[in-house]
């Protein structure tokens, strides 16, 4: 049975340990029992917050003045198989990270890559989670959501995820709630090609080469913990939403007007990452740009702070409030347009605030 509270302080369930109370809360652990919460409150005319890991969440100091779901559904199952390639349907409440070391201990290939991400599985199609080379939209085929429009529980396919870079049909729109993911995961004991050039290094391997599931998920969690992005109470520096940006994805226009200002304020031999994007379209470094505009690690602005490890991280070492951390967002934010003229996006969603 869903168990309800009132004034419960969101700061406990986000990984920044920032956010003010909401209203009422539903921890709901069955697909059944989320549902009706949804439906409740829907009725009822009140705002919904749907809560999984809390891991990409932004909340307002004042907290959320609605209904808040917690989404504590567990389970994991093989559903069909398809050649080398086996489905795997996983409830919305599971622990990312624990599932991926099970995919790797039982053989399974295709998000060895995302290891030591935190959050729940729930959230990993809204954002279109990616790390070191791979996206969940290369093994989603399945999106099982309550659509809260219809009343209906629907499933949606891959191309109606509408996957793009960090983003999908569910992010920015509170239509639908995902109940479930299924992912088509390769039988293999060796990874899919290691697609990023600082994993390759760390392995030692050439990109496009392969490597044990193990050594692949082993080598990610260690790049990870070295950026403060593998949660650990001891370490501060894990107090934070991940990556607080996205990368930007610059038209022709707008990489030329970069590489312009990058000649002019670092020389004129100076170059920036750049990856290829679709349509002629270019994708370079948020933390490349972060850092040239001044902010290294370590940079603070009153109890808020960037990460020691990772200038891409923005942390509350302590002491910090939502505020805080976002008055430092924006003095990021503000430099970096101010000396190469790009708007950085942030990734985290804002709940109560924005920036």
């Amino acid at each position: 049975m869903a168990v309800f509270a009132e004034d419960v302080n969101l700061a406990g369930y986000t990984t920044l340990r920032l956010g003010g109370p909401a209203r009422r809360f539903v921890e709901a652990t069955t697909e059944a029992e989320v549902v009706a919460a949804i439906r409740k409150a829907d009725d009822a005319g009140e705002p919904v917050l749907v809560l999984g890991g809390g891991s990409n969440l932004v909340v307002s100091d004042d907290g959320f003045p609605g209904t808040v779901v917690h989404v504590g559904t567990r389970g994991t199952e093989r559903t069909a198989a398809d050649g080398d390639r086996i489905h795997v349907r996983v409830q919305a409440g599971e622990d990312w990270d624990p599932f991926v070391a099970r995919c790797v201990s039982d053989g399974l290939a295709g998000v060895e890559c995302l290891s030591g991400i935190p959050g729940r599985v729930g959230a990993t199609p809204i954002q279109n989670v990616g790390a070191y080379g791979q996206d969940v939209s290369e093994t989603i085929i399945e999106v099982r959501a309550y659509d809260r429009e219809t009343g209906a529980v629907v499933a949606l396919d891959r191309d109606a995820c509408r996957f793009t870079y960090r983003h999908s049909a569910f992010k920015g729109n509170d239509r639908y709630l995902v109940l479930d993911v299924t992912y088509a995961l390769h039988e293999a004991e060796e990874s899919q090609p290691i697609a990023y050039a600082e994993l390759a290094r760390k392995l030692g391997v050439e990109p496009g080469d392969r490597v044990t599931l193990k050594e692949a998920r082993d080598a990610v969690l260690e790049l990870r913990r070295g950026k403060g992005m593998v949660l650990d109470a001891a370490d501060p520096d894990t107090r934070s939403a991940g990556s607080f940006f996205t990368n930007p994805i610059l038209d022709a226009a707008q990489l030329a007007d970069l590489e312009r200002r990058v000649a002019e304020s670092l020389g004129p031999d100076a170059t920036f990452p750049r990856y290829p994007e679709t349509g002629d379209r270019v994708k370079t470094s948020a933390a490349w740009l972060i850092d040239r505009a001044g902010f290294t690690k370590g940079h603070t602005l009153g109890p808020a702070r960037i990460s020691t490890k990772h200038t891409l991280a923005l942390t509350n070492p302590g002491g910090c409030s939502t505020a805080d951390l976002l008055a430092l967002a924006r003095e990021v934010r503000i430099g970096v347009h101010k000396a190469f003229g790009v708007t950085l996006v942030n990734e985290p969603v804002m709940v109560g605030v924005t920036l």
